[in-house]
């Protein structure tokens, strides 16, 4: 449920959008469907989690605003709409405090502004300060510490420095998450119809692909023209990312087997090397084939070590291998379909050479089927853009500005992300947000509207059956406080016949003209005019009304301030005054600081010769699987890992008294610290198998 703040993040292909009531509004519907068998949903990271880099140890800073109307609504809409048992907190820390012992996320925004009474469960190692987190609202620590953060919490109860009525309170959410899912784990089905599931998932695929182009109506492929299949990934489908989100498909469909079964194939060539080596066989090859087929199909796409968990991107760039074949077939065939393979957004300077664009994402184990299916016509594609595609990274609003390289991720960029950067700056993209073409038409007419809602008529005018997506964004030209050109506020997806019309009515809710004050403290809304923007896309708007909405009167948070950047959009280049007044403190000092936050990547900044060493291995394990096909995520997690993590992730074999002595060893007392660090081991097995005897003599 992250935010796509930068297409460099690593994660973006796990992530619904950039924008947060969309992503809301698609978890909603996730949770309510897990939900509905009786077990528990788990959004996560809660909140602010948008690089990999440091993704342990680094700090989002950012203003209240910001933080309130992009980064927790996608939370705020799931958790009042869904009910979700569970939510994740993140690893990071937001404005100086761990988000897992962040009491104003968990405390007074979760639990008491939304009403979450469910079980908050930490990232795996994600817990810092096990007592703070217990105190502030935080239930389960994940994947289990062994017995000494128990023995932290009785010692902290035992001193004062936590309350019994916290510690209640988590156990009273563990335990309601307990009962209120043991029976559907009990009744759980012991097989599953997989082919059911593989329909379902192929249907999925289907209603998710997008079409971005479609030159002298190329598509869908006509019966009998014959098709020349080019590209590694038609054979070998790149379905799914990297990391924690792999999982083991029941099937897995190829484009070049499904496609050997439905259309008229001419051949298949490999074209390129998917780790994106030149080889000129493979090229020519591929040239020959397309100058015997009447179309090309070029599958092109990310490799599997371009996105993964525990690494962010460093371009957005197709591999040159594969640009260059496709620019050599293109001349030898100009009938070029390409069907991309990529779960993040890329750039598209290759598609000039294609008269078709068709985006497929990562279209899990039924992907290929379905491309084949929309391929040919059988599936009319009606996936629009959750994110907009750059016509080059330096375009991004958080170009200057991701990774936070150090301990801070400083987001100056604010408000402007994704299409409202795009919209307020001016600035073009090669596909906007929202974006998504049909093999028919629609027509859109007769609007009207109110404050609650719009309502006007969608008719299909091709002669094809099809889905619309409609959009509705508001907009406030003459707006005091700042704020993006425009913004999503409702969608509704219309299925209609060739010819059908249908009166489509689209709610708005409380967050339509909302935005947060942060001199009140609180949501309020700026009174007058308001413009209600009905179209296809962010870019392509077909209706417009004008409302007059009722204001709260607050004051202008921003009087006197001078934010000149925030108010035209063009944060490009933010200095640090004007983001120090946005956020109205200074921004953080970022010094190195060797503590149990000191990450194993990092260890090289320290003062022993030990882990000096240590720090050359793992950085040179680091590097070797940063450059292979499939990054190997034990390392990559290892290496953002802060020294706490070494009791977090070992099941009780180390407590804190050893990582303290480790912290001790790195400082530079070499014998001190690495006889607290072993004296830590006996204690922490001690007090280990103390706590055990004590349980078991309660469980008698």
């Amino acid at each position: 449920l992250n935010t796509k703040r930068s297409p460099l993040c690593g994660r973006n292909f796990e992530y619904f959008s950039e924008d947060p009531y969309l992503a809301g509004k698609m978890a909603a519907g996730y949770v309510r469907g897990i939900q509905a068998n009786g077990v528990a949903a788990c959004p996560k990271h809660f909140a602010v989690n948008s690089q990999e880099l440091r993704r342990m140890a680094s700090d989002s800073i950012l203003d209240e605003r910001t933080l309130r109307e992009l980064y927790l609504t996608g939370f705020e809409i799931v958790v009042k709409e869904a009910h979700p048992k569970t939510i994740m907190s993140s690893y990071n820390l937001v404005n100086g405090t761990y988000a897992n012992e962040n009491a104003h996320l968990l405390k007074d925004i979760l639990r008491k502004e939304w009403g979450f009474d469910g079980a908050v469960i930490t990232d795996w190692g994600g817990s810092n300060d096990h007592i703070a987190g217990v105190q502030n609202g935080s239930t389960l620590e994940m994947p289990g510490s062994g017995l000494g953060s128990a023995r932290e919490l009785l010692k902290a109860l035992q001193e004062g420095r936590i309350s019994q009525r916290a510690i209640d309170e988590r156990v009273d959410e563990m335990l309601e998450l307990a009962f209120t899912t043991t029976e559907a784990v009990k009744n759980a089905p012991r097989y599953v119809d997989e082919k059911a599931h593989h329909k379902l998932a192929h249907r999925a695929a289907a209603e998710s692909i997008v079409l971005l182009k479609n030159e002298d109506g190329i598509l869908p492929l006509r019966n009998g023209k014959k098709i020349a299949l080019i590209g590694d990934f038609a054979a070998v489908p790149r379905y799914q990312g990297a990391g924690s989100s792999m999982v083991n498909a029941t099937q897995v469909d190829s484009l070049k087997d499904c496609a050997e079964t439905g259309l008229n194939v001419a051949g298949y060539a490999q074209g390129y090397e998917r780790s994106g080596k030149a080889n000129e066989t493979l090229k020519q090859q591929a040239v020959e084939l397309a100058k015997q087929a009447d179309i090309v199909v070029f599958c092109i796409g990310l490799a599997e070590n371009s996105e993964s968990e525990g690494l962010d991107r460093s371009h957005i760039h197709i591999a040159d291998s594969q640009k260059d074949t496709l620019a050599a077939v293109a001349a030898a065939n100009p009938n070029v379909v390409a069907v991309i393979s990529a779960g993040s957004a890329i750039e598209m300077d290759w598609g000039k050479y294609c008269k078709a664009i068709v985006h497929g994402y990562l279209g899990g184990q039924a992907g290929a089927g379905a491309m084949v299916d929309v391929l040919a016509g059988w599936v009319n594609p009606s996936g629009k853009l959750a994110e907009t595609l750059p016509e080059k990274y330096e375009d991004t609003p958080a170009y200057n500005y991701f990774p936070g390289r150090q301990r801070n991720a400083e987001y100056r960029e604010g408000l402007y992300i994704g299409y409202r950067y795009y919209e307020t700056a001016g600035v073009k993209s090669a596909y906007p947000f929202g974006y998504g073409l049909s093999y028919t038409s629609f027509a859109y007419s007769d609007i009207e509207a109110a404050p609650d809602g719009v309502s006007f008529t969608l008719t299909n005018t091709g002669s094809v059956d099809g889905a619309e997506v409609a959009q509705v964004y508001v907009a406030k030209a003459d707006a005091q406080i700042f704020r993006p050109a425009r913004e999503l506020k409702g969608f509704a997806k219309v299925f209609l016949h060739t010819g059908e019309s249908k009166r489509v009515t689209i709610p708005l809710d409380d967050k339509a003209f909302r935005y947060w004050n942060v001199g009140t403290n609180g949501w309020e809304i700026e009174g007058g005019s308001y413009q209600l923007l009905v179209g296809a896309s962010c870019k392509d708007i077909r209706l417009q009304a004008e409302v007059t909405v009722e204001g709260t009167g607050a004051p202008n948070p921003y009087a006197g301030l001078a934010l000149p950047t925030y108010a035209s959009g063009q944060i490009q280049q933010v200095s640090d005054a004007e983001f120090e007044a946005l956020l109205g403190h200074p921004i953080p000092v970022q010094k190195p600081v060797i503590d149990r936050g000191l990450t194993l990547g990092e260890m090289n900044h320290g003062r022993s010769p030990i882990f000096w060493l240590v720090w050359l291995v793992l950085h040179t394990l680091y590097n070797a699987t940063m450059k292979s096909a499939k990054p190997d995520l034990n390392i990559l997690f290892q290496h953002n890992m802060p020294l706490r993590g070494l009791a977090q992730m070992t099941g009780g074999a180390l407590g804190m008294e050893t990582v303290d002595g480790i912290v001790m060893e790195c400082k530079g007392f070499w014998i001190v610290g690495l006889v607290r660090a072993i004296v830590g081991l006996v204690q922490n097995a001690a007090g280990n198998a103390k706590m055990q005897k004590l349980l078991d003599e309660q469980s008698n």
